[in-house]
């Protein structure tokens, strides 16, 4: 079907929120994802105020016979949004926080800084991820795995209760009793069964860490990181930590040492005493002097600080494995394809996250989030740039090669970068995925919901 043959009078007296097709004014901006490598076309973009709107949108698209895309912020876009109608929550805006009962409510629109910013007066602190500025709700439906996942598990292990858009256009309220089964799927099946439209979920009782980043010179990439593989596993789960090998860019707001340079960033969260977590980081600090030292006590809202991800839109292209352990050859490896020594390389970042703890363990309230089996997760970013695919692909393949001894079966949905269909199924065990595509089937039979990470062709 072409947009020629469609009219959008009556979707658009049906939603309060702004209709655009191609040609439109306001049509570029309301597509625009933040992984800029992906470049959405949409027959139809509705920004929606309400869950009324997002309904309305979803009716009209399927009888219309068009595939439904979802987007926030647009940092978990892995593929084009192409032929569809593309609701943009970003406007749905609401924000509360109970507390006493340690509780949040959220909009689909809303971003982890405004959460932190809600509630760190209280002494309380969301699951979020490496960055505030990604959308709680996309971040959460893949599982969520961020500075505090050791002590606390993956965000998705803490909602409570979702708001939920559903193929048929109804909107449903899910949680542990009501409609069970779509409530599991969702917490760890990303957006293949509707579009949420609002969540709740429990916070945690932290007003500040021993946190930050250190950055070590490429000079000293080998023993940092053989360092890292025999010391992190050793830490208590009230610490979690990544280490990650950087390409900068010549950017001139970043630092002069840090400004063009290849550097590994150890980054460290210890729920503690900075006493406690000095004594812990100790071991690292020892290895190599630092570029910079940026560990110290923090306040929860500057959580930031740890992985000092981003803040400005880049195209991106990702992909991600699951590892039992980490070896010595595995290290040795890695930095044989992506160390220092290799020039030009289209690879931005190369990332090992300690895994374990509370992520190893079961939800309260089981949820379909994969990835607990694993000691470490490794997740690759290339430049995202149309011309580099090949290379892109060609080198996180050599990368994962690296690994493989070490790898285990699963992923992270999050980490799968453009992986569909028996790609991303590949995450689950076949219990889980049997599970999910019933309720997929069940929910979405003619797969409405099928752009983006899906599940189904």
């Amino acid at each position: 079907m072409t947009l020629s043959d469609i009219s959008i009078d009556d979707l658009t007296a049906a939603v309060a929120g702004p209709v655009f097709v191609p040609g439109d004014e306001g049509y570029p901006a309301e597509i625009f994802a933040w992984n800029a490598a992906h470049q959405h076309k949409p027959h139809v973009a509705v920004g929606a105020t309400s869950a009324a709107d997002v309904a309305a949108a979803v009716r009209w698209a399927g009888q219309h016979g068009l595939a439904v895309a979802v987007q926030a912020t647009g940092h978990g876009a892995v593929r084009p949004a192409e032929s569809c109608v593309l609701v943009s929550t970003t406007r749905m805006q609401h924000l509360s926080v109970d507390p006493a009962a340690r509780t949040a409510r959220v909009g689909a629109g809303v971003c982890w800084a405004q959460v932190i910013e809600a509630v760190t007066p209280h002494g309380l602190a969301p699951l979020n991820g490496s960055s505030s500025n990604v959308g709680v709700v996309g971040y959460t439906l893949g599982g969520g795995m961020g500075p505090l996942g050791r002590a606390y598990g993956f965000a998705a292990d803490h909602v409570r209760s979702i708001e939920i858009v559903t193929a048929d256009g109804a909107l449903r309220t899910i949680d542990a009793d009501r409609e069970s089964d779509l409530f599991w799927a969702v917490r760890g099946g990303k957006g293949n069964f509707g579009i949420v439209t609002a969540m709740e979920f429990g916070l945690v009782e932290v007003a500040s860490l021993y946190a930050g980043g250190i950055y070590f010179a490429s000079t000293h990439a080998t023993e940092v990181l053989h360092a890292y593989r025999e010391w992190a596993p050793t830490l208590p789960e009230r610490t979690s930590t990544s280490i990650a090998a950087l390409r900068l860019p010549p950017l001139p707001q970043l630092p002069e040492p840090l400004r063009g340079a290849f550097v590994v960033h150890l980054r460290f969260a210890h729920l503690g005493p900075a006493e406690e977590g000095a004594e812990l980081l100790a071991p690292m600090r020892a290895v190599a002097p630092a570029v910079i030292d940026g560990v110290g006590e923090l306040p929860y809202r500057a959580i930031d600080a740890v992985h000092e991800d981003p803040v400005d839109p880049m195209p991106s292209r990702e992909r991600g494995a699951l590892l039992g352990g980490l070896s010595a050859e595995s290290v040795d490896r890695l930095l044989e394809v992506a160390g220092p020594q290799i020039a030009d390389l289209p690879v931005v970042m190369v990332e090992l996250r300690l895994m374990g703890g509370a992520l190893s363990r079961p939800a309260a309230v089981p949820n379909a989030v994969s990835g607990r089996n694993a000691a470490f997760s490794l997740f690759v970013i290339g430049l995202g740039v149309p011309d580099l695919a090949p290379a892109v692909d060609a080198v996180s393949a050599d990368i994962l090669a690296a690994v493989a001894a070490d790898t285990v079966p699963g992923g992270l949905v999050n980490f799968s970068g453009s992986a569909v269909h028996e790609a991303l199924l590949a995450n689950w065990s076949q219990p889980d995925r049997d599970r999910l595509l019933r309720v997929k089937r069940s929910y979405d039979p003619t797969n409405l919901f099928s752009t983006n990470q899906a599940l189904l062709p």
